[in-house]
């Protein structure tokens, strides 16, 4: 069925008087903008914009006189952005289905392949049912506004991602934040929220600064206990963590404990884009009608669909990838605190390598570069000031050599620069 509309009933019919001005045309804007990025904690460029070489398909890519450079800096866990039967899958959907569906699902952008892509992430995940979002960022901006009301209350980890902190700033629900991975400090908050109709407590299942794994178990003791439902995001577990890939709530084995999962398409299962939610089909059909991001922006290109599709037919057909990355993961680790280093979270691919000076990081990270290891420094403010700090994160397709190469790199250069004795 084709879908057109005639711009000038679109209803965004902009008039002569009312196009806006271009910032630079605008005194005053331009001296809050000015102000504002004065303000600004000053970031490098990306890499990809000061050395020009094709973008990592997979773990190595090269730079332009052939010296190849390992990628220890990507979220491609499983290695499956550059599988060649996910390339033919996201190929033969394009081939299909077209660049897009140019359309919101509920209009004309539903297809065979989303459909069947919920129902395959909900059997994956062993729920009830799922819904696909752009990305998971939008998949958190778009559950709590729409489950949780001015009578309800919401407990967040206070290290939560970004995308969790601005989804529970959307919604009017009383808000709580306990201490990261605390306990007894997520035990007085239930408390203190009883009067509350419902009590929903969020958090990441692996934090992606510090790579630690959130206390599933406990989680649900407490909600349990508090009469509480679990929302996890799995963006950095799914695929990889727990006997099957499934995540942090196979790992720890709370599967039926967990009521609410959300997660992306865009890290181990295929790199592309996209995100989900999935859990009971009476929240599935709720966020069908009432969360923003579903129901106000284009569905996920078939190529995106199609590449996600075949990642979770090669998961559920063998978990071989998913188990390899535990050694992996592993060996670096083990090698990285023998050479000296101190290494946040416990057996989780991200692996932070702790430096404190947020220059060092810096610095040894342009140093990892020139010795062929992509590697990249976080400070202030995306991780706490005195907390800078370099992110590893292993693939499946690093093989030993590469994290050996790895670990010889960081060596010489913590020694070159005094983060080593």
């Amino acid at each position: 069925m084709a879908c057109s509309q005639n711009p000038s009933d679109s209803g965004h019919h902009i008039s002569g008087s009312a196009v806006p001005k271009p910032l630079g045309t605008d005194p005053l804007l331009k001296e809050d903008a000015e102000r504002l990025l004065e303000k600004a904690p000053k970031r490098s460029e990306p890499l990809q914009l000061r050395r020009r070489w094709p973008r990592p398909r997979g773990a190595v890519p090269r730079r332009p006189m052939g010296i190849g450079i390992i990628n220890f800096c990507a979220n491609n866990y499983l290695g499956l952005s550059s599988h060649p039967e996910v390339i033919r899958a996201a190929v033969e959907a394009l081939e299909k289905f077209g660049a897009g569906l140019s359309s919101v699902r509920f209009i004309c952008g539903t297809q065979s392949i989303h459909k069947d892509l919920e129902e395959k992430i909900a059997r994956f995940h062993q729920r009830e049912d799922a819904i696909l979002y752009a990305s998971c960022f939008d998949a958190n901006a778009g559950i709590f506004e729409a489950l949780l009301t001015p009578e309800d209350a919401v407990l967040s980890d206070e290290l939560n991602h970004a995308s969790i902190i601005d989804g529970i700033r959307l919604c009017k629900a009383n808000k709580y934040r306990y201490k990261h991975m605390d306990m007894q400090d997520l035990e007085a908050k239930l408390k203190e929220a009883q009067k509350h109709r419902l009590r929903l407590v969020a958090t990441d299942g692996a934090f992606s600064m510090d790579g630690d794994i959130a206390p599933l178990r406990e989680i649900c003791q407490l909600a349990h206990k508090y009469d509480a439902l679990v929302f996890i995001d799995e963006c950095h577990a799914t695929g990889f963590l727990g006997p099957n890939g499934r995540g942090t709530d196979e790992l720890l084995g709370v599967m039926d404990k967990v009521t609410i999962i959300n997660s992306t398409l865009g890290k181990a299962l295929g790199g592309a884009a996209g995100g989900y939610t999935t859990g009971p089909k009476p929240l599935i059909d709720l966020l069908r009608q009432r969360s923003r991001p579903y129901l106000f922006s284009n569905s996920l290109p078939p190529a995106v669909v199609g590449c996600a599709s075949k990642a979770l037919d090669l998961l559920m057909e063998s978990n071989a990838i998913a188990q390899s990355m535990a050694a992996k993961t592993q060996r670096f680790r083990s090698k990285m605190t023998a050479a000296g280093f101190t290494i946040s979270g416990k057996d989780h691919p991200i692996c932070p390598v702790m430096l404190g000076d947020a220059r060092l990081a810096s610095v040894m990270a342009e140093d990892m570069l020139n010795r062929g290891i992509y590697v990249i420094g976080f400070s202030y403010p995306v991780v706490p000031k005195g907390k800078a700090r370099i992110r590893v994160q292993i693939s499946a397709v690093h093989s030993d050599e590469d994290i050996d190469r790895c670990v010889e790199a960081f060596t010489q250069v913590g020694r070159k620069h005094g983060a080593l004795p």
